[in-house]
């Protein structure tokens, strides 16, 4: 585990090139906030997250199944994560950010359809959502 990367991962930089694209700037990993967001639009107070399916326990997701050994010790490990989501995402919408998770399988096919799903929900005002798989869903 110590080789998985926690920064500057591929489904990172697929939502850096696409908000760029669409002329947001923004910032990384300001780590003064609760769970250190991947990116940050600090004039629109908006935080977002790239999450990876697996580590984060992306529910109906193909690329988050249990791993069949040691399943205790990654039940544990995984309930722990998605706890601390929810505490952080909880804490950055009482600070008045408005909170994106990104996860992992959104960005792995279509870059303009993640781009234009990005800009609609940071123009839009929904203070929370999910963009997954296919992007056709968006969780408020």
């Amino acid at each position: 585990m110590s080789g998985i990367r926690g920064k500057n991962t591929k489904p990172e930089h697929v939502v850096r090139k696409a908000l760029f694209a669409a002329g947001f700037r923004f910032r990384l990993h300001r780590r003064d906030l609760p769970g250190v967001p991947d990116i940050l639009l600090p004039g629109l107070r908006v935080a977002i997250f790239v999450h990876g399916c697996f580590w984060h326990r992306h529910r109906k997701c193909l690329y988050a199944k249990m791993p069949t050994t040691r399943s205790d010790f990654w039940r544990e490990k995984l309930e722990g994560n998605e706890s601390r989501d929810r505490k952080n995402v909880e804490a950055l919408l009482a600070f008045g950010w408005r909170v994106l998770v990104v996860w992992e399988c959104a960005t792995r096919k279509n870059a303009t359809g993640l781009s234009d799903a990005l800009v609609e929900w940071i123009q839009g005002n929904e203070l929370y959502g999910e963009m997954a798989g296919t992007l056709s869903h968006l969780t408020k």
